[in-house]
């Protein structure tokens, strides 16, 4: 038989044991000799499934929410708008910072134009009527105070602070340009950031707001999956990593119907957690299992330092209900039937299943007891 896991609630997880069938259970008519099997270790680990894509768009701007795509398990497509801010107040911003590009675009035109002036004609454009209108770069001659004025009566300094003048107002007139195209690049970021788009083929696992409620930035908006590829999520004792690698396929119980499936190791995490002392290991779901995200999965991965044991198998059409109780008549040695209520672990196969506790390995049950029997009738048949 193939590797089975046992359930047992210890210290908050789900310790289990191995078992491999030995010998059958043999019948006498009816009765059959429970039998063993030996046991090696192996624990079985309560996990979630979850996504193997996902994501939690948030605000990156104040405002009011606007769009909303729909709602949980609705689907969209790669790159649709799932929730979109009001932009009017960015659009006014970027409204008037294209005006001020425009006044300081016109400052470095002027500066550019009073630079130009001042390299063609010096000293402010002033001329000398006697030379036929030429600029009055030779008015110094005729103007004796200039080479008196301290510091100055040279006219190429004079020229030289000028140009520099003007110059500078260029530069600053290009700085306030580039300053305000600055700012309207960040306003065009944030009216981008004002729409939150799907990041890949998903659905909406979880929503948070409503058309009308003012966010801010930060403040988480809905969560958006991929739920066509699924894992599980699973947080493993240290003590456990030395037998977990990375493609190994180990056991699994979803918790629909007590379905069994195979999950592959997918990736274990490098850090191990500092409180719990767990290392965190995600395996894949093979496509097409009965999951959803947030369901209940149980994993089976193996104790190498577990010690063997036997444990008693019995077939599954020995089993009698008492609600959700499991039970078996089981023979007094007064040769009378006694219903005993058993706890039961996992299925060795279709017909067998293991049994915790409530039963012994040697002990004689009754196989498909009748639906009237109760305890205390005869093992011969009679009351």
């Amino acid at each position: 038989m193939s590797i089975k896991v046992i359930p047992l609630a210890l210290a908050g997880l789900l310790s289990a044991v191995t078992v491999t069938m030995t010998t059958g259970v043999f019948a006498a008519g009816n009765i059959v000799t429970v039998q063993g099997g030996s046991a090696g270790g192996g624990v079985a680990l309560g996990g979630t499934v979850v996504p193997r894509k996902e994501v939690t768009l948030s605000a990156q701007v104040p405002g009011r929410i606007e769009i909303l795509a729909g709602e949980e398990g609705d689907q969209f497509d790669k790159g649709t708008v799932l929730v979109a801010v009001d932009e009017d107040d960015l659009l006014a911003r970027r409204k008037a910072a294209w005006a001020e590009l425009a006044g300081a675009d016109a400052k470095l035109r002027n500066a550019g134009v009073q630079y130009s002036r001042e390299w063609v004609s010096p000293y402010g454009g002033q001329s000398n009527d006697a030379m036929g209108g030429m600029p009055s770069m030779f008015n110094f001659f005729s103007s004796p105070a200039r080479g008196m004025m301290p510091g100055g009566g040279s006219p190429g300094y004079d020229r030289h602070a000028d140009l520099y003048t003007h110059g500078t107002e260029i530069e600053q007139a290009r700085s306030s340009v580039t300053a305000i195209q600055a700012r309207i690049e960040e306003i065009d970021a944030k009216l981008r950031d004002t729409k939150s788009l799907a990041p890949f083929d998903g659905v909406i696992t979880r929503k948070m707001v409503e058309i009308g409620d003012s966010v801010q930035p930060g403040m988480p908006l809905l969560q958006f999956a991929d739920t066509t590829t699924l894992q599980a999520r699973v947080e493993v004792p240290a003590r456990l990593m030395p037998g977990v690698r990375e493609g190994m396929v180990v056991p699994a119980k979803l918790d629909v119907g007590d379905t069994r499936v195979s999950v592959r190791v997918a990736r274990i995490f490098p850090v191990a957690d500092a409180t719990r002392h767990t290392v965190t290991v995600k395996f894949d779901i093979p496509q097409g299992a009965p999951a959803a995200p947030g369901m209940y999965i149980e994993v089976s991965l193996p104790d190498t330092n577990a010690t063997e044991e036997q444990v008693p198998i019995i077939p599954m059409s020995s089993l009698v209900w008492r609600g959700s109780l499991p039970g078996v008549y089981v023979v007094s040695d007064s040769g009378s039937f006694e219903l005993r209520l058993v706890r039961l672990g996992n299925r060795t196969s279709e017909d067998y299943v293991e049994v915790i506790s409530g039963l012994a390995i040697g002990e004689q049950i009754q196989d498909s007891p009748p639906s009237a029997g109760s305890s205390g009738w005869n093992a011969g048949g009679g009351s």
